[in-house]
């Protein structure tokens, strides 16, 4: 029987749901969903294997106008994910203008790999708003596939499962069939603290962190993690760490309970909190938090 093996890379404007929607497809949180923007800053893969098929699924950050040098380095794994797709996932939904962000629209119809267009979110919207949808971006790319969805209620995955599969090309699988990213532990855990950083606090503080996992020891009975949090002010400090550091404990708390979750292991979880003003900006802290090659 012949194999199909291809990759898969999911792109879109921010807040559309390509995250959740990865997870719905992987069958796995591998990616972190919060509804702020700019929530995926790394583009990670998730891989989903059949008998005879396998998909590698590639999320990646939502489509911006760059203002600093880390949104620069999302904005070129977007811009890589398109030129190395051997199927493009464009996810859009019934709450966004769908002509936001036009130059990227604009290159769908000349792409070489076959487009699937998921209409997200299908569930907040009426059935006559769908369809205008639809119509609208058949005329914008007429050789799309256009699936109108909703990962949030797992509504037409089956469809956009099957639509993926079709569309692969004949290849023997890229990974080992037992593969299911390509993200370590280490990687998780940092990504999870990263989510509640995002989920308890609010203004510019959930923007200006970074979490680098200093130490991850696993052993038999729990897994003992330490990380650094970098902010870029002493006042930020301040906010993420709190009166008496009730703040960070509440943050420190929700990962820990996350992370044995995940990781289906007992965590031991240190927090520290450090200020470094260039990270979003410097070359080579960008590097050591994996923005960089």
């Amino acid at each position: 029987m012949a194999h199909k093996s291809g990759f898969v890379n999911i792109i879109g404007n921010p807040n559309v749901g390509k995250s959740s929607l990865m997870n719905a497809m992987v069958g796995e949180k591998l990616c972190i969903v919060t509804a702020k923007a700019q929530t995926t800053r790394h583009r990670i893969m998730g891989i989903v294997n059949g008998e005879d098929w396998q998909i590698v699924y590639s999320d990646t950050p939502g489509i911006l106008k760059p203002v600093y040098r880390l949104q620069e380095n999302m904005m070129r794994s977007v811009d890589a994910a398109i030129g190395d797709a051997d199927v493009i996932l464009y996810v859009t939904d019934t709450v966004e203008k769908p002509d936001k962000n036009t130059e990227y629209v604009e290159k769908l119809p000349s792409l070489a790999c076959p487009v699937i267009i998921v209409i997200n979110k299908i569930d907040l919207s009426s059935q006559e708003k769908v369809r205008s949808l639809m119509a609208w971006w058949q005329e914008k790319v007429p050789a799309a596939h256009i699936i109108p969805a909703s990962a949030r209620e797992h509504f037409n995955i089956d469809s956009i499962l099957a639509a993926v599969v079709e569309r692969l090309p004949l290849s023997p699988p890229w990974y080992d069939k037992d593969t299911f990213t390509d993200r370590n532990l280490r990687f998780f855990a940092s990504e999870i603290i990263r989510e509640k950083i995002l989920e308890n606090y609010n203004d510019e503080i959930p923007y200006s962190c970074q979490v680098e996992v200093e130490s991850f020891r696993e052993g038999e009975e729990r897994y003992d993690i330490s990380a650094i949090i970098y902010v870029m002010r002493d006042s930020q400090k301040g906010i993420l760490i709190g009166k008496g550091g009730s703040a960070l404990k509440r943050t420190g708390t929700a990962a820990r309970i996350e992370m044995e979750d995940f990781f289906q292991k007992k965590v031991f979880l240190q927090l520290l909190v450090k200020v470094d003003p260039d990270w979003r900006e410097s070359r080579r802290e960008l590097r050591k938090f994996g923005y960089e090659d």
